[in-house]
């Protein structure tokens, strides 16, 4: 009986191991979008972040990628990385009010990134790529959403446009999305106050001064001891001449 039932148990889990199986295996391709890396940085820093893009297909290679910047969030300096194999084209557009950027006012920032695979260097079933950016100042928002296209060489494009929804649930082809956090206060170094700081300098002149005191009264010991042994010594000199006579 009790064979029966292991022998059962073993073939629930094995059941539910097979469903499991099947569910995240047909998750899994859905959860492989583009993304941003690092997924977090800093209002009004600079930072280095790459586009990563996985290719879902099985049968055709990633050719081009188009990344669009967020109109409500323009950023002043955007530079890309050489990808070896892939071409960048820059596209930009006027902003009202400009853009500070050490300075200077931008009326122009860059408003979308495309590059495009040349010769062997699309990605091919299995791989990814990373495509690198340099930006900043970053926008005073909590968000940056890129909406982005992949285009695969059998002419179909995988839209990544999709915003966050309410409550965190991921849409069905999410864009890239970069999370900015306010800055933190820098607060210069202040010396130390209250009654601890000044104690511990007390403390120390304290034994400084006890130091001191006993260093004196064994000089001044040493010192008497020394004119009383002089003294004797005289005394003996003086008396000696005299018993001989």
């Amino acid at each position: 009986m009790i064979r029966h039932r292991r022998t059962a148990s073993v073939a629930a889990a094995l059941a539910l191991g097979a469903v499991a199986t099947a569910v995240l295996g047909f998750a899994a391709p859905a959860s492989a979008h583009v993304t941003v890396n690092p997924q977090e940085a800093t209002q009004g820093g600079y930072g280095r972040f790459a586009f990563r893009v996985p290719n879902e297909s099985d049968t055709a290679s990633t050719t081009k990628l188009e990344v669009v910047l967020p109109e409500n969030a323009p950023v002043g300096s955007v530079s890309t990385m050489p990808v070896p194999g892939w071409t960048v084209a820059v596209e930009k557009r006027k902003v009202d009010p400009p853009v500070e950027v050490h300075g200077s006012q931008l009326s122009e920032v860059v408003s979308k990134l495309t590059w495009t695979a040349t010769g062997n260097a699309a990605v091919k079933p299995g791989q990814f790529q990373e495509f690198p950016v340099s930006m900043g100042p970053l926008p005073q928002v909590e968000t940056m959403v890129f909406k982005t296209l992949q285009t695969y060489s059998d002419g179909n494009v995988q839209r990544w446009i999709e915003e966050p929804l309410p409550g965190g649930e991921e849409p069905e082809s999410p864009a890239p999305v970069l999370a900015l956090t306010a800055a933190s206060p820098s607060t210069a170094p202040t010396a130390p106050t209250g009654a601890a700081a000044p104690q511990a300098d007390d403390d120390d002149d304290d034994e400084s001064d006890g130091v001191a005191t006993g260093l004196a009264v064994a000089g001044l010991v040493a010192g008497v001891g020394g004119l009383l042994l002089g003294g004797l010594a005289f005394s003996r000199t003086r008396r000696a001449p005299t018993s001989q006579v």
